[in-house]
């Protein structure tokens, strides 16, 4: 059994996007070597996701409208107690909770073992910052 650890960087300018990661991690496979076994996508910070669904943009648009609805941006203390603190983010980590942290996903033949449509997401929510992502591919 063998591990191979990769970190993207990642710099999204708005304050809620997504961007399709699928190549970033096809990539970190090949180099990995890993035939079988198992690929964990992480997203290292507490106001960003990594998820799985189709790369279709009116569903994508349809999240943004969908998580503005459940956990409205208001930097001010008054909604959120987080903001408190002098952050203006409570939001996003809300966001982050209900899309989720992680993704693993199974490697077979050398290839990420995804149904139809699947693709790899990661979900900013308190942009304008650099932020990681951790692939880390175990198996052999």
């Amino acid at each position: 059994m063998k591990s191979y650890r990769k970190t993207l960087e990642v710099s999204l300018s708005s304050r809620m996007a997504f961007l399709n990661i699928t190549p970033q991690v096809n990539a970190a496979l090949r180099e990995s070597g890993i035939r079988e076994g198992l690929c964990l996508v992480n997203a290292m910070h507490i106001t960003a996701s990594v998820f799985i669904n189709d790369d279709e943009q009116g569903l994508l648009d349809d999240y943004a409208r969908w998580l503005e609805k459940l956990a409205p941006f208001d930097p001010s203390p008054e909604r959120y107690h987080h903001n408190r603190s002098g952050e203006d983010n409570g939001d996003a980590h809300h966001k982050r909770q209900i899309m989720g942290r992680e993704v693993v996903v199974a490697v077979t033949e050398g290839a990420l073992d995804f149904g139809p449509w699947e693709q790899i997401f990661y979900g900013e929510f308190d942009g304008r910052r650099k932020k990681r992502i951790l692939i880390k591919v175990i198996g052999e």
